[in-house]
Order: structure tokens, then sequence, then C-alpha cells
């Protein structure tokens, strides 16, 4: 039986979660996606800042959930959702969220995170 890691933040891999204080917006295929002003932006060690968006702020009718799944030794297990605009394209596995995240990154819970490459977020 193997066993996952499971690390917690330090001075040499530092996250930092806090409310992002600004208006933020996500398309995908140049539909609204998501619209909030109570996204967190998580800072994790040298990575670019990351938009986590609560769920509610987003439109579920276009989710739909994926079989992808990751795990982060930081974070916990991820689970996925694609995209399918009202115009009918799919965007797979452009959301990410940590349903059960480890207890340093609590605050993430209920929310979703989007892949930039696939999405485009917004902070206005």
């Amino acid at each position: 039986m193997s066993t996952r890691p499971i690390l917690q933040p330090t001075e040499q891999h530092p996250i930092t979660i806090n409310p992002t204080g600004r208006h933020v917006s996500v398309r995908v295929n140049g539909e609204l996606v998501a619209d909030t002003d109570n996204a967190l932006t998580l800072q994790e060690s040298t990575y670019a800042a990351v938009q986590y968006i609560p769920l509610s702020d987003v439109n579920r009718n276009l989710l739909r959930p994926t079989d992808t799944a990751t795990y982060c030794p930081y974070k916990g297990d991820a689970s996925y959702f694609s995209v399918v605009t009202s115009a009918g394209a799919t965007i797979d596995d452009v959301i990410w969220t940590y349903e059960l995240p480890y207890d340093a990154v609590a605050a993430i819970a209920g929310h979703v995170a989007f892949y930039p490459d696939k999405a485009e977020v917004i902070v206005d």
C-alpha cells in the first residue's frame, strides 16, 4: 500500500490565501462562466497566483464533471470539470477544485480554479 505525502507550507514553499478584493470574471470561449467579488488569491511558492472562485458564483449549468483526478501534497485530491458552452463547444478539464482540501488551505473549499490556457480570467 502506497502512502501519499502530506506536506505543510514552509518558508521554502509558502502558500498564502487572501481575499482578492477585486472583481473577477472568467470567460471560456468568450462565454461568461464565472463572475464574483468574492474570489480568493492563492499564491504558492514561485508559481503564478491563482484565482479561486466560489462555486456559487459559477454558472454550474455549463459544468460537466470529468474522471480526471490529480493529487497535490500541499492541497489534497483535486477533481475536474469540463465546460460546455451554450454554443455546444466542450472545453475539457478547464476547472479544478479541492472538495476536501488539507487544513493548511481549507479556505479554498467550495471554490474552483480555471486553467489560464483554457479560460480568460479577468481581475478588474
